[in-house]
């Protein structure tokens, strides 16, 4: 591969190559090159096959923590239990497994088929060849439509312009040229190299390939993608944290149980096995499936609005989102072209989409202002028919805003037709028609401001012509917009009797002003931005484009003030090296908003500083030049339509129909989910709780056991999975999107939330207790009436704790729990399970369970009941959130 192509002539690059310019190599030389350098395709990762997705599942620490339960309920021979584990385990890694397969399909429906088609010079033919072939020293031809499909010196150009957003960021087409570059040039600024990935525009060059496949600045990109390592996901280190939390507290209570039998003088086996019986029991069986069906419904819910979600969970890592960086060409903005500004010698109009009360029919009687829309719809080269327009983007966008203010180009071009054009060319950087206007003509031209404005002595003002002597305060003018980040076109006409002899009449013309170009914010991002805002989300910037371009695009958005401080916009050179960088320079860093002018590696590194920062980063991008920051961040987000291949390949979100929108609904129900998680890891935890307390201190005070081991499999297995999942499947707060996220580093169990879990335990504990000393001391009942006393209202309790989960402040009425229909399903299935389960006499007889009196079950139902009521007198006299 040959090195600082830009530095060299297209002859000296030929020769380097031992090439030809006008033959290109002979086909055994491609032969041999194709051996040595390989195809010319992107390195990419494995995909993931079937029994991959498949192990990945089982990689979950609750999922540890069931199997060592299946092994020990096996070898203690509790079949029921163990079975009943295994099963869940299953149902768990099954769900898992084909939402992850669903998305992988949809991702792949949305790949583009086939390889792209070059064409070659080889051996003096010109052959349509696939891309893949293509090797260092072939003679490509490129054309307007034209995809770049290696990178490529040109030996020659014609108006060549080349979009290079998908590399660079950069939202204008580059113009190209073939003269030598200094050797320190940037990559957005090689305007002599065309590079893998770019659309041409217009125009057309011969260029030599210099770099095929990895070798590419486009294979490098890639290469830092597939190099860069993925972080944990939020999601997973907090249920890695609970489960350690939950093996603590297993080994405790087995502990506590075996050591209070023993001294108490019972058989140490027995006690054994009942301990570790119970520890099973205390282990939440219902968390991992409950958990995986809510990130499926959320997965499903955001399929419908056209968000595919690649991996489970990735749906509640975006509701723990704190910092979202985003690219802006394509993302924040529409990626083309649009007028913004237009100025005259005596008046402006400014951000012109949005006031188009100023453009009134007196606005449009003004001489300068017919004559802007004239040349912008006369002196264009753009293609127009009724059904199609096609062309450079300018040009598109000139004939955007003639139909916008009322003007209709089709016709105008045919009243007025052309009978002679100077194209447009890098050198003299503008370009001229003559238009027949009856029996006269005129000459209209459009360009840089310098060529302009050298062709012309005079100028419109209010109607008139007079001398151009103002030169120097149009370029201040020119040069403002240009800082702004505006893409600044000069526009002149003149009138002439008879069509010019020669090209050469590109003098005394008469300056009419100036336009101003964009590429404009979409319409929806705005209110989005506020939204984020709202949910203390930060937004970042990062883009390749020219950081005036940026600010101006922030500013529209809402993004950035109008009046924004220095540090809130940092440029790509300014930004040393990471691993030493000085503690108040990384402050600036984390305080920036805008990042402009900076490479694929230093948003990679951006992202680290952040997350060495304890922020969870999302990052939103299109591009092949995206693809290591979607890769770092913890959640990538690609866009399905503009969106590169690769980029796609790397997210794990994908928006199917681009709107920045889409990400909002989708952190929404990230939120939700996690609040739904804590809550039903809060409801499975505070009834298993109440079952061990229960138990143990049954067995210490010499009563009957309030349950019995098939009983406890019954409770694990109707009462507690039900209600956990009608939990799991709520929307949510209504004002979820108008609170901060939740500290990076905040468990799914806080003290706060552990404090409830102990409370509400005891309150259904006091409840079994209660009944069974009642049952044993005032009515004398029989153990097993006392046992299935007991079993019942734990039954009853359990069902009502789901109505102490809504936190303090909300109505116990009218909240997410009560609002969810999920749990009034869930309510009656457990129901209806439970009679069946009473009324079937082989499972009553399985369970343990007797004919109860209807005096016994309203007492049943009066302990249930105090259960609740006690919860929430501690809630609302503040022991408990």
């Amino acid at each position: 591969m040959i090195q600082k192509p830009h530095t060299l002539t297209p002859a000296e690059v030929v020769k380097q190559l031992d090439s030809d310019s006008t033959l290109g190599l002979t086909t055994k030389q491609a032969k041999v090159r194709i051996e040595i350098f390989g195809k010319n395709k992107l390195p990419e990762e494995k995909s993931k096959n079937m029994l991959t997705i498949l192990f990945e599942q089982l990689l979950n620490p609750i999922i540890y923590i069931l199997l060592i339960a299946v092994f020990l309920a096996l070898i203690f021979r509790d079949w029921l239990e163990g079975i009943a584990i295994l099963i869940v385990i299953i149902i768990t890694v099954a769900i898992g497994f084909f939402m992850e397969l669903q998305a992988l399909r949809s991702l792949e429906a949305l790949q583009k088929m086939g390889q792209s088609i070059t064409k070659v010079l080889r051996g003096g033919i010109l052959l349509h060849l696939k891309s893949s072939l293509l090797v260092p020293g072939d003679l490509v031809i490129l054309e307007a439509g034209d995809m770049v499909t290696a990178d490529a010196r040109l030996i020659y150009s014609e108006n060549l312009t080349v979009k290079e957003a998908v590399l660079t960021g950069e939202s204008f087409p580059i113009e190209k040229e073939i003269a030598v570059l200094p050797i320190n040039t940037s990559i957005s600024e090689l305007n002599n190299m065309v590079f893998r990935g770019t659309l041409v525009t217009k125009g057309m060059a011969k260029a030599i390939v210099i770099a095929t496949g990895k070798h590419t600045e486009l294979g490098k990109i890639q290469q830092l993608g597939i190099t860069s390592k993925k972080t944990q996901t939020p999601l997973e280190k907090k249920l890695t944290n609970l489960s350690k939390h939950l093996i603590l507290l297993t080994l405790f209570l087995t502990i506590l149980i075996i050591i209070t039998g023993y001294y108490r003088g019972n058989d140490f086996m027995l006690i054994l096995q009942t301990g570790i019986a119970l520890a099973v029991a205390s282990i939440p069986e219902g968390l991992p499936i409950v958990a995986t069906i809510a990130l499926a419904q959320g997965m499903l819910r955001l399929s419908k609005k056209q968000v595919i979600i690649k991996k489970l969970e990735a749906v509640q890592t975006l509701g723990a989102t704190t910092i979202i960086c985003t690219d802006k060409t394509g993302t924040l903005t529409e990626d083309k072209m649009k007028v913004h500004t237009l100025a005259f010698e005596t008046n402006s109009f400014e951000n012109v989409y949005h006031k188009k009360a100023h453009f009134s029919i007196e606005t449009k009687k003004l001489k300068e202002f017919e004559e802007m829309v004239l040349t912008s719809i006369l002196c264009n080269d753009a293609l127009l028919s009724n059904h199609h327009k096609h062309g450079d983007a300018i040009d598109l966008a000139l004939n955007d805003f003639a139909e916008f203010v009322g003007f209709n180009p089709h016709l105008i071009q045919k009243k007025y037709p052309e009978k002679m054009e100077i194209a447009f060319d890098t050198e003299r950087k503008m370009m001229a028609t003559v238009n027949q206007f009856n029996s006269t003509f005129k000459i209209y031209a459009k360009g840089a401001f310098e060529s302009i404005a050298e062709c012309c002595d005079t100028i419109l003002s209010k109607g008139e012509i007079i001398p151009f002597n103002n030169k120097e305060e149009w370029i201040k003018k020119v040069d403002n917009l240009a800082s702004q980040g505006l893409r600044v076109l000069a526009f002149a006409f003149k009138d002439v009797e008879k069509i010019p002899a020669c090209e050469n009449f590109l003098h005394q013309l008469t300056f009419i002003g100036i336009i101003g170009f964009i590429d404009p914010p979409r319409e929806d991002v705005k209110a989005t931005i506020t939204t984020y805002k709202n949910a203390g989300i930060r937004v970042i910037m990062m883009t390749g484009d020219h950081p005036g371009t940026a600010k101006k695009v922030a500013q529209e958005i809402g993004l950035l003030p109008q009046h924004i401080a220095k540090e809130m916009v940092v440029l790509g050179k300014d930004l040393t090296a990471f691993e030493i960088l000085s503690e108040e320079k990384k402050a600036t860093l984390l305080n920036t908003i805008i990042f402009a002018r900076v490479t694929p590696k230093q948003k990679l590194d951006i992202i680290s500083l952040f997350q060495q920062n304890n922020a969870i980063v999302g990052m939103i991008g299109d591009g092949v030049n995206d693809v290591p920051a979607l890769k770092k961040a913890d959640i990538g987000i690609a866009m399905g339509i503009r969106g590169t291949e690769a980029a796609r390949a790397t997210a794990d979100v994908i928006l199917k129909d681009d709107k920045f929108t889409s990400i909002e609904l989708s952190i929404h129900q990230g939120r939700a989910i996690f609040e739904n998680i804590r809550q039903f890891v809060v409801y499975l935890l505070s009834s298993n709780l109440a079952e061990i307390i229960s138990v143990g201190i049954a067995a210490l005070l010499n009563l009957p056991s309030p349950l019995l081991p098939l009983q406890i499999l019954f409770l694990n297995l109707v009462t507690d999975i039900f209600p956990s999942l009608a939990l799991g499947l709520g929307k949510g707060e209504k004002d979820l999107m108008k609170k901060p996220p939740r500290l990076p580093n905040e468990p799914i169990m806080t003290a706060k939330l552990w404090n409830a879990t102990i409370i509400y335990g005891l309150c259904i504990t006091v409840s079994v207790l209660g009944i069974t000393l009642y049952s044993n001391y005032m009515l004398k009942l029989p153990s097993n009436e006392i046992n299935n006393m007991a079993f019942f209202t734990l039954i009853f309790a359990q069902l009502l704790n789901v109505f102490n989960l809504p936190k303090r402040q909300e109505s116990f009425f009218n909240n997410e729990v009560t609002s969810n229909k999920w749990i009034w399903i869930a309510i009656v299935i457990c129901i209806v399970i439970t009679s069946i389960a009473y009324f079937t006499p082989l499972v009553a007889i399985a369970l343990s369970i007797s004919p109860l009196t209807i005096s016994k079950l309203i007492t049943i139902i009066l302990f249930g009941f105090g259960s609740l009521l006690l919860a929430q007198f501690i809630k609302r006299i503040g022991w408990t959130i």
